[in-house]
């Protein structure tokens, strides 16, 4: 039952976030957990994975090497939590369209999309913090 379900899980996972991406978000990271789930069980799972992991590593070893990048990063968190309080209130934005899909009076996504941003903000800080103690 448990081998199945965190199959289900991974299957979901995967759309979902994709689905999620271009909101503001943790879209890609919803795929990185579904793909790890299903990388127990499939060879093109553990491929994607195996190179994800390997890109991650040298990322988060790139952005810990100096005192300003680690500084450019926290503030990076910040930008993302500060869009999470704008979106939570919703201001009014001038009325367009793109590829013919109209935007505006408000904000899209509302505050799902802030709640998005600020679990973005906090994942960011976390995955900051775990990188300067590990590779710092």
């Amino acid at each position: 039952f448990r081998t199945v379900g965190l199959e289900i899980l991974g299957w979901i996972l995967i759309p979902v976030g994709i689905i999620l991406m271009p909101l503001p978000g943790p879209g890609m990271l919803i795929v990185a957990g579904g793909v790890a789930l299903l990388s127990r069980r499939y060879v093109w799972a553990q491929k994607a994975r195996g190179y994800v992991e390997k890109r991650a590593i040298e990322a988060a070893k790139y952005g810990v090497a100096t005192a300003p990048r680690i500084v450019l990063s926290v503030l990076g968190g910040v930008w993302l939590f500060a869009l999470g309080v704008v979106w939570w209130k919703g201001p009014n934005i001038p009325e367009f369209s793109l590829l013919n899909v109209g935007f505006g009076p408000e904000l899209p996504g509302g505050p799902p999309a802030a709640f998005g941003l600020w679990v973005s903000a906090l994942a960011t800080w976390a995955l900051i913090a775990f990188s300067v103690k590990r590779w710092r």
